[in-house]
């Protein structure tokens, strides 16, 4: 399939589907017959220790990993065969474990690099909406600084930023709040909820921190690689809470 599929505006109420995944590393199998959906304009949040899977599923879904079987569609569209940058052309933003800011370049140049992720590139754009300072206040303050310069909690703010200025349907975030102060914590998961609530964009996030993790609409519980429980967050008990996320 050579042409290049644009991003469109289809009438369904699932955002993201995956379904029947199963994911390898060699023999390993890491992934195990994963169902999970995201419905438009809403949060989902992936739970579970460490090591279980999540960011392997994360991966699979940003066509970092291959999965033996098992589809993935993106409002209807197949993305199972497609590459990353394709992936992220239709309009999935991914922030990483780990944030990858670039540190060697400044604030300003690593936000003006989320306009690659637009259908038609960068183009020669050299301007930053309004509305990322809105969210992210401290970045306007800080846009000739070196982004390896900023704290943790900058850092992640900055990731986040520049995944919006790709404007994307879907945001995948892999544990925003780790090694992150409990007030950065906090105004990470108000901009994520104003972002929601502002655009409609959905959200796939990987979270261990629990306050964060209630805010979604949704959870799904993993557990060596499946999918064990999922349910409205309002339903979320203490006794899955103590199986899936206590240390």
């Amino acid at each position: 399939m050579n042409q290049v599929i644009e991003r469109q505006a289809i009438a369904t109420d699932l955002m993201l589907q995956a379904s029947g995944l199963n994911v390898y590393y060699g023999e390993s199998h890491i992934l195990r017959d994963v169902d999970l959906s995201v419905p438009s304009g809403q949060m989902v949040c992936l739970i579970g220790r460490n090591g279980v899977g999540k960011t392997t599923l994360l991966k699979t879904i940003m066509g970092l990993l291959k999965p033996r079987t098992g589809k993935i569609l993106l409002e209807e569209i197949p993305i199972t065969n497609l590459s990353t940058d394709r992936r992220v052309k239709l309009g999935i933003g991914y922030v990483p474990q780990g944030r990858e800011i670039i540190p060697r370049v400044t604030v300003k140049e690593n936000l003006l690099l989320g306009l690659e992720a637009l259908p038609g590139g960068r183009k020669g754009n050299e301007e930053i909406p309004e509305e990322i300072f809105e969210l992210f206040p401290v970045l306007k303050t800080m846009l000739s600084r070196m982004g390896g310069d900023l704290s943790g909690g900058q850092q992640q703010q900055l990731a986040i930023a520049r995944a919006l200025m790709g404007k994307p349907r879907l945001l995948v975030l892999d544990e925003p709040t780790e090694g992150i102060q409990p007030s950065i914590i906090l105004e990470i998961e108000a901009a994520v909820k104003r972002i929601i609530a502002a655009t409609g964009i959905s959200v796939l996030l990987v979270e261990q921190h629990l306050h964060f993790a209630r805010q979604a609409d949704k959870y799904y519980a993993m557990q060596r690689g499946g999918i064990v429980a999922s349910g409205s967050t309002r339903d979320l008990s203490q006794e899955v809470i103590q199986k899936f996320l206590a240390v």
